[in-house]
């Protein structure tokens, strides 16, 4: 995929995801699983039953919910048994396009460091308008999204 095509699907995939940003979305402090079985009046003995699992499991499964350790599989059948559909996402917490600049940026400035370093030894050191303008060349230049994640922070 070229990079103008990657640049459209990051833009597809934040108009997509905008409406799901994490914000408003927080599960509540017992969980889903039990928040929604106790408002729909349901028993874990009712529940169960409808998941065809042991009435002591329910206890089991609401708590892996809300600690986060619940399998997807398991979040699927317990959402059917309760009348729901379960919704998996990965929802980034900044636009893609922006996690991309971010990236090249550092990756530039991380370059650049070194380079304004020795400039500074010689007495030549840039401007700040001069180092954005850097920054931007070297991004056009030699950064390429393949490269972004090459190496860990």
């Amino acid at each position: 995929m070229d990079a103008t095509l990657r640049t459209r699907a990051r833009t597809r995939l934040d108009e997509r995801l905008e409406h799901l940003r994490p914000d408003g979305l927080a599960p509540p402090p017992k969980g889903w699983i039990k928040a929604i079985r106790e408002a729909l009046g349901m028993t874990g003995q009712q529940f169960a039953a409808r998941m065809g699992i042991k009435p002591p499991t329910v206890i089991d499964l609401e708590k892996s919910e809300a600690l986060g350790t619940i399998q997807l599989k398991t979040l699927s059948r317990a959402a059917d048994a309760l009348g729901c559909k379960l919704v998996y996402a990965l929802v980034p917490k900044t636009p893609l396009q922006d996690t991309v600049d971010a990236r090249a940026r550092k990756i530039a400035l991380r370059a650049l460091k070194r380079v304004a370093h020795s400039m500074k030894l010689e007495d030549q050191a840039v401007g700040d308008s001069d180092l954005e303008r850097q920054i931007q060349n070297y991004i056009r230049q030699h950064i390429k999204d393949r490269d972004l994640w090459a190496e860990r922070d």
